[in-house]
C-alpha cells in the first residue's frame, strides 16, 4: 500500500512540483498517473524512490515512512520496489543477461537460482538469442524488454514505471505495456505508472490526472482532455 498525506515538493520559493497532493494505492491495484510534460508526474516517482524528500507532507509504504528512512535502510527499501525508466538505466558494461543476472546476485541468489531464473526471463521477453550482446547492441524496444525484466526479477511489492514507453513507437510501446501489465497480473504484483499519453490509461484499475503539481483522481478514462 503506498499512502501520498498532504505532499508538497518545492524545488526554489517559486517552483512547486506537488502542491497538497494526497492519494492511496492499494495491493495489486494498477494506478496510472497521466498529465503533460511538467505536470509532477515524476516527482512522484522520485519520491517515492527516496530519490527525493517532500518539503511537506509524508508518504508510506506499508508501515514505512518513506522520507524518514535511514540511508543505511535504503537498499533493503528500494529491493521492494521494481523499477522502469523511460531511459532504461541498463549496465551498458554487462551484457543482457548479465544485467538480469546482476539484480539476483545482489540478492544473494545461488549460481542455479540465478541461471534458471535468467533463463526464464530471457524466454519470456522474447530474447534468449540476444543474451550475450551489450545494451548498446539492442533495438530501444530491446532494451526496454530487459528493463522490464530486471524490474519483475525480485517479484516486488509493487512496480513503478516512469514513462516506459516514452521513446517508443506507438506499436513497440503497446507490446512492451502488454508485457509489464500482465506480468503485474501474474505476479498480483501493485503497478504504478506515469505517463504523458492518454491511451495507456485503458490498462489501469483507475488513473490519475496531474496538472501543474496539482492531482485530480478520476475513475475512468473517458472524456478527459488535456
Amino acid at each position: 500500500m503506498i499512502i501520498f498525506d498532504t505532499v508538497t515538493k518545492k524545488y526554489k520559493e517559486n517552483i512547486t512540483a506537488l502542491e497538497d497532493v494526497s492519494f492511496r494505492v492499494d495491493p495489486g491495484e494498477f494506478t496510472f498517473i497521466i498529465g503533460p510534460s511538467g505536470a509532477g508526474k515524476s516527482t512522484i516517482m522520485r519520491l517515492l524512490i527516496r530519490e527525493e524528500v517532500p518539503t511537506a507532507g509524508t508518504i508510506f509504504f506499508n508501515d514505512i515512512e518513506v522520507p524518514r528512512l535511514n540511508r543505511r535502510l535504503l537498499p533493503a527499501y528500494r529491493q521492494k520496489l521494481g523499477v522502469v525508466f523511460q531511459d532504461i538505466k541498463l549496465l551498458n558494461t554487462k551484457t543482457l543477461e548479465e544485467n538480469i543476472a546482476f539484480a539476483l546476485e545482489i540478492l544473494d541468489k545461488s549460481s542455479k537460482e540465478i541461471k534458471d531464473t535468467t533463463d526464464y526471463l530471457l524466454d519470456l521477453v522474447g530474447l534468449r538469442d540476444r543474451r550475450n550482446l551489450f545494451p548498446y547492441e539492442l533495438s530501444g524496444g530491446e532494451q526496454q524488454r530487459v528493463a522490464v525484466a530486471r524490474a519483475i526479477v525480485k517479484k516486488p511489492a509493487i512496480i513503478l514505471a516512469d514513462e516506459p514507453t516514452g521513446n517508443l513507437d506507438t506499436h513497440t510501446g503497446t507490446q512492451i505495456l502488454e508485457l509489464l501489465v500482465s506480468q503485474c497480473h501474474t505476479l498480483n504484483t501493485t503497478l504504478v505508472m506515469v505517463s504523458h499519453a492518454i491511451n495507456t490509461c485503458h490498462f489501469a484499475n483507475r488513473f490519475m490526472k496531474m496538472i501543474d503539481g496539482v492531482l485530480v483522481e478520476k475513475a475512468s478514462y473517458e472524456g478527459i482532455d488535456f
